[in-house]
């Protein structure tokens, strides 16, 4: 789960299996039932059923939280937080497990560098600022920490094939769930 809908409808689809929901956040829910009482087939089935799956393997469980920690801190950067995020040191603070150990997990399971992830993720935001049309180049490099608009430019047309200027003068915006970004 990436997202507040995506917790949302969680949420919404174990209570109508009849389950008692503490919380539900990004990656986690909590059920205060009985163990007994839950059916742990049904609720698999409605994941699945809503396109998300159910993690029960522990590096499986490790890397989605990896994806959470990389989503929330994109999606929620700023000007005040910009400069002093390194994403290896935020990962495993957060984790309590060496960047090293986390990036060849990641790797390893999803065919994909948490460095490209994270590029990924960033480019995305990039579109979804550039469809807002609220800020100038300039100021989405300096709120997504890029070094300068070349350094933006570069790499969107390297991930897009297009310029964001190009991209902003599109009239369908090609933007892709964060959910459902791949390798």
């Amino acid at each position: 789960m990436v997202c507040n809908r995506c917790i949302k409808v969680v949420r919404e689809e174990l209570e109508k299996l009849n389950l008692t929901v503490d919380k539900v956040q990004l990656g986690e829910a909590v059920i205060l039932d009985d163990e007994n009482k839950i059916d742990m087939l049904k609720i698999e089935d409605m994941l699945q059923d809503n396109g998300f799956e159910l993690l029960d393997d522990k590096q499986a469980k490790l890397v989605e939280k990896i994806k959470i920690l990389i989503i929330e801190l994109i999606q929620n950067q700023s000007e005040d937080k910009a400069g002093d995020v390194s994403f290896s040191k935020y990962l495993s603070d957060n984790l309590n497990v060496s960047y090293q150990h986390l990036s060849n997990l990641f790797s390893s399971m999803e065919g994909i560098t948490v460095e490209k992830f994270i590029i990924n993720q960033k480019i995305e935001k990039v579109k979804e600022l550039i469809v807002y049309d609220e800020l100038t180049l300039s100021e989405i490099a300096y709120k997504l920490q890029y070094s300068s608009v070349q350094h933006i430019s570069s790499q969107f047309k390297k991930v897009t094939g297009l310029t964001p200027t190009q991209f902003k003068n599109l009239k369908e915006k090609h933007r892709i769930p964060i959910d459902q970004l791949s390798p």
